[in-house]
């Protein structure tokens, strides 16, 4: 199969607002891509391990996921290990952008890190600016700094007009998680 589509690839993409569907829309382009014959990773900036059903799919789908969050939620200002865990992160991410390996590489809830002030945008911005020139970039979350919209060639809101959690219904495996 002849591989000329990937020369086509290189765009930037965010995902962000505080309705439901962020990463689910980033991995339903992963399939895409998975589908077309490319190579896939998805670092996760807020997740732990083990958690998420995308996180079990990856060997079955052929995709790689390194999560990096750590097992318990940020609320208000976040403690140091916390930023740690983001910054290791980053410096993956970094890597992973620059080296022309992956024709799709997925930064899932960077914008929540950005949000709460475990990252610096001028990182961030120099991360996108970086990447390898066929390297499809998708960073998601909610609280995605608008100055990063300039760098995008995609941007997509996400806005929550009802959600079964204003009922009580918590997080569902294989909805939610």
């Amino acid at each position: 199969m002849s591989e000329s589509w990937k020369k086509k690839l290189g765009l930037v993409h965010i995902y962000t607002g505080n309705g439901k569907g962020k990463t689910t829309a980033a991995l339903g382009l992963a399939l895409r891509m998975l589908g077309n014959g490319g190579r896939v990773i998805i670092i996760q900036f807020m997740k732990s391990p083990k958690v998420y059903g995308e996180y079990f799919m990856a060997e079955k789908c052929g995709y790689i996921i390194e999560s990096y969050g750590l097992p318990k939620f940020v609320h208000g200002k976040p403690e140091e290990d916390d930023i740690q865990a983001a910054r290791r992160a980053l410096e993956r991410a970094k890597e992973v952008v620059k080296s022309g390996e992956w024709d799709l590489v997925i930064l899932d809830e960077i914008c929540v890190a950005l949000g709460f002030g475990m990252l610096d945008v001028e990182e961030v911005k120099e991360l996108i600016k970086s990447k390898a020139p066929n390297t499809e970039l998708v960073l998601t979350g909610r609280y995605c700094p608008e100055e990063l919209f300039e760098l995008a060639d995609y941007v997509t809101e996400m806005r929550e007009i009802k959600h079964p959690y204003q009922k009580g219904i918590t997080a569902r495996k294989g909805v939610e998680l």
